[in-house]
């Protein structure tokens, strides 16, 4: 039986300078300087990866060194043992214990939720959810 999904991987030893996209997963574990955009799909960042980059997807799993702001339509999971410097926007974010995280946290809700009767209007639109500051 073949394996359908199979993440494409950039090696310990590559170092890019730029722009990565693309629209299938992605297993990083070399150095990254720039951006990464997998909208739509799932970005792991391996153990061995440093990254100095923005890093877009729909789905973020770190388990290296990521600085950088990490936006994710989905999950974000920060690893045990990795070092996160800078801002994550997402609907979910876990982290493991020794895991090494500075920035600031967004959990959004998205479109649809925002839009659903009883949600919070006014001029508090920018305010985090449950009155949390």
């Amino acid at each position: 039986m073949a394996v359908e999904n199979v993440a494409a991987r950039i090696g310990k030893s590559v170092v890019i300078r730029g722009e990565v996209k693309g629209s299938e997963d992605l297993f990083v574990d070399g150095r990254i300087e720039g951006t990464v955009s997998l909208t739509e799909s799932r970005l792991t960042i391996g153990p061995n990866a440093v990254l100095a980059a923005d890093l877009t997807a729909r789905d973020v799993l770190v388990l290296g060194q990521v600085q950088g702001n990490i936006f994710a339509s989905g999950r974000v999971e920060l690893r045990a043992g990795c070092q996160v410097t800078g801002d994550v926007q997402a609907l979910r974010l876990a982290i493991e214990d020794n895991a090494v995280f500075r920035g600031k946290v967004d959990l959004t809700q998205g479109p649809a939720k925002a839009a659903e009767p009883g949600a919070a209007k006014g001029t508090d639109e920018g305010a985090p959810a449950g009155g949390l500051f």
